[in-house]
């Protein structure tokens, strides 16, 4: 995935109401940004980090810039824009990284549920039939180790079960984590900020849901679905 325009940079000067960030630009200009995340962002949202924001095209937009990177406590560079995990989920799947996903040549975004009142993030279609997938970026990082959720997410743990539900139906499922760094060796759940997503995450695989990450190369042009990342269910370290 490359960004359509070169991003600006800038230095984060504070992210506040959640959605919103401002930046001082190279120029000196002080900007304000969306912030396409609804996470805590720990770890690459501390002021004064270096951070690139893409510029908007169109005029009706409240603020002319998204935040799209950021550098972490840890000098590496992360995509922070939640909204290119599923597509570089779609790309891990074609480039054969998910070896288990290999033969899905067909993707159908955001499809409602036979319940009606809830969506997924993916189905799946190819020569071993239907999968259903929920994707989930991942910024967080410590000690070399991927963790989700950054916070407490009743949101995430709801997609858990959706998947437990369709996997003891006899559906297939998936949970696939896109780690936005390519600064990981494993992915563990954050056990010690949502506990319950957690304990939740165990209890999916056990009802056959399978638990996939990966790690993407992330530059100024653009991110890009890198190398499989083991996934461990345990206590992280």
């Amino acid at each position: 995935m490359r960004f359509a325009r070169p991003l600006v940079e800038g230095i984060l000067l504070r992210r506040y109401r959640r959605f919103l960030a401002d930046v001082q630009l190279a120029d000196g200009r002080e900007v304000t940004a969306h912030v396409p995340n609804t996470g805590a962002m720990a770890g690459v949202s501390t002021p004064g980090c270096r951070v690139w924001l893409s510029e908007a095209t169109q005029s009706h937009r409240k603020t002319a810039y998204t935040w799209e990177l950021s550098t972490s406590d840890e000098g590496t560079l992360v995509a922070v824009n939640t909204g290119l995990a599923n597509r570089l989920a779609a790309e891990s799947i074609e480039m054969g990284l998910l070896p288990s996903l290999h033969g899905f040549g067909q993707v159908h975004q955001e499809v409602r549920l036979d319940n009606g009142s809830s969506r997924i993030d993916m189905v799946l279609h190819g020569e071993q039939g239907r999968c259903w997938a929920e994707v989930k970026s991942v910024t967080l990082a410590r000690h070399g180790v991927a963790l989700f959720p950054d916070a407490v997410t009743l949101r995430g743990q709801k997609h858990l079960r959706e998947l437990m539900a369709l996997s003891r139906k006899g559906e297939r499922a998936a949970m696939i984590f896109c780690i936005q760094r390519n600064d990981v060796r494993a992915f563990f759940p954050a056990e010690s900020i949502d506990p319950d997503y957690a304990h939740l995450l165990r209890g999916a695989a056990r009802a056959g849901v399978q638990i996939h990450s990966f790690r993407n190369e992330v530059t100024t042009a653009g991110v890009t679905p890198e190398a499989p990342v083991p996934v461990s269910l345990e206590t992280p370290p």
